[in-house]
């Protein structure tokens, strides 16, 4: 996202994580209402590492992480999977495939990131390999996918991608603790090397005034105020889009979003409804017609 090259937003997330799905009707709306006021710049954090210990009884692993999933769609109301086939092995393909799509442009990777989130927290079936976070992409509107493969398996995007991994094991010294009333307050994630990782998501603004990180699960309005502490009057009001024109901007929208992003009735013509086990997802059509929900997809209804 272009800008103002003086204020940065650093997002710290992953493809794969149940509090950063469940942040993106808020940031969603932050990032709607900075478009071509900063830079905003992605670090993939890698949540599933290459050194995570393998779970002794995946079975009971992926009942386990599908409890815990639940009770953080429970905060947020994001959809979650009716069934989690397991648990991931691997957010480094999902990376990797995340970091290529950027390269042809942030629309381009915004819808990819999207599908990638999906794959876990609609399908249940995580893209923890190159060839299921490869597919996931398939059709996405405006993609190239042989340039997409290419891109994915390249040095240079696994260089960034390690740098991303390196630079999320760097969080600032305010984080390494962070208490307050919030479900996830975000204080820094131990790692099994010793060291610590920014808890997912958190942001991380920096401007001529200064740094500020605000971390895990947020209002609008926290985000908001930091905006504004370290860039008075950047941040204007949100602004809603009418149901159709919401829908044809994102591709996808999950309840939260629907209240949050749009005003009007609902659902506009057209729209395709997934359910999920916590709410329906809504798909623009020509995102239906090769999004992998679409299998069980049924046609929109008031």
């Amino acid at each position: 996202m272009a800008g103002d090259p003086s204020v940065e937003v650093v997002e710290y997330t992953d493809p794969l994580c149940p509090w950063s799905w469940g942040s993106e009707p808020v940031l969603r709306r932050l990032r709607a209402a900075l478009t071509g006021q900063v830079r905003w710049r992605r670090v993939y954090c890698i949540l599933f590492d290459h050194d995570d210990d393998p779970a002794p009884d995946a079975a009971a692993e992926t009942a386990w992480y599908s409890r815990y999933v639940e009770d953080i769609s429970g905060h947020t109301h994001a959809p979650r999977a009716l069934r989690l086939s397991r648990v991931a092995a691997s957010s480094w393909p999902a990376s990797l495939v995340a970091k290529a799509a950027e390269l042809q442009g942030p629309e381009v990777a915004e819808r990819v990131l999207r599908r990638l989130r999906e794959t876990v927290f609609v399908l249940g079936e995580p893209a923890d390999t190159p060839v299921l976070a490869l597919s996931a992409a398939r059709g996405v509107f405006g993609l190239d996918p042989a340039r997409l493969a290419s891109d994915a398996a390249s040095a240079g995007v696994l260089e960034r991608v390690r740098a991303d991994h390196a630079e999320a094991r760097r969080p600032v010294r305010e984080l390494l603790s962070a208490q307050d009333g919030s479900p996830h307050p975000g204080a820094a994630k131990e790692t099994p090397d010793g060291r610590y990782r920014y808890a997912l998501p958190t942001l991380l603004l920096r401007s001529p005034a200064g740094v500020r990180a605000v971390p895990g699960w947020r209002s609008y309005e926290d985000y908001a105020v930091a905006v504004d502490t370290l860039a008075p009057g950047l941040l204007p009001d949100p602004v809603t889009l009418e149901a159709a024109q919401a829908l044809d901007r994102y591709r996808s929208l999950t309840g939260p979003e629907r209240e949050l992003l749009t005003h009007g009735p609902w659902p506009p013509a057209g729209a395709v409804r997934i359910d999920t086990g916590n709410g329906p997802l809504w798909l623009h059509p020509a995102e239906a017609a090769t999004h992998p929900a679409t299998g069980r997809s049924a046609p929109a209804a008031p």
